[in-house]
């Protein structure tokens, strides 16, 4: 590397001085530091450019891993799922055939339907918004909103005489 010390800086401006001349030499010197801002930036450049495509590269290194262990798992679920419908008909075959000599069928069927679903005790007609306010009443649904104040006042125990 070229070692520059403030001392040889220090000659090379004197003798870009005398040879250049102290008109020219601010317009020099501007012209010299654009042209070094450049080439920095071009070199920022190209290093961000290296940096990118190395980890393009690893990228896709990773994404064929990802993709390889996903065929892996994928192959070895098939693989379970045939295996597990193998042993289902061979215990099927034997349940079959087993069928008047034991209660092994009597464990294998399968449960009762279930039972239908019923909603929970709610009346929706009751919430209708076109219900008339004495059907309201007769159910004791409430027809308007109470503030807080008017709820715990109108909830208080009163005092007994």
């Amino acid at each position: 590397m070229i070692d520059l010390g403030i001392s040889k800086l220090a000659m090379i401006g004197a003798v870009a001085l005398i040879v250049i001349g102290p008109e020219k030499l601010p317009r020099v010197a501007r012209t010299v530091g654009a042209l070094i801002g450049k080439a920095q930036r071009y070199v920022s450049d190209v290093k961000a450019e290296v940096n990118r495509s190395i980890e393009l590269e690893e990228l896709k290194k990773m994404k064929e891993t990802v993709e390889t262990a996903a065929r892996d798992v994928g192959q070895s679920v098939q693989n379970s799922a045939a295996d597990l419908e193998k042993s289902w008909a061979d215990a099927t075959a034997e349940a079959s055939a087993s069928e008047g000599h034991d209660s092994a069928v009597a464990e294998l069927s399968l449960p009762q339907d279930a039972p239908q679903y019923r909603h929970p005790n709610k009346n929706w007609r009751l919430k209708q918004g076109a219900t008339p306010r004495w059907y309201k009443a007769r159910a004791g649904i409430r027809t308007k909103a109470l503030s807080g104040a008017a709820r715990v006042a109108r909830f208080r125990p009163r005092p007994q005489p």
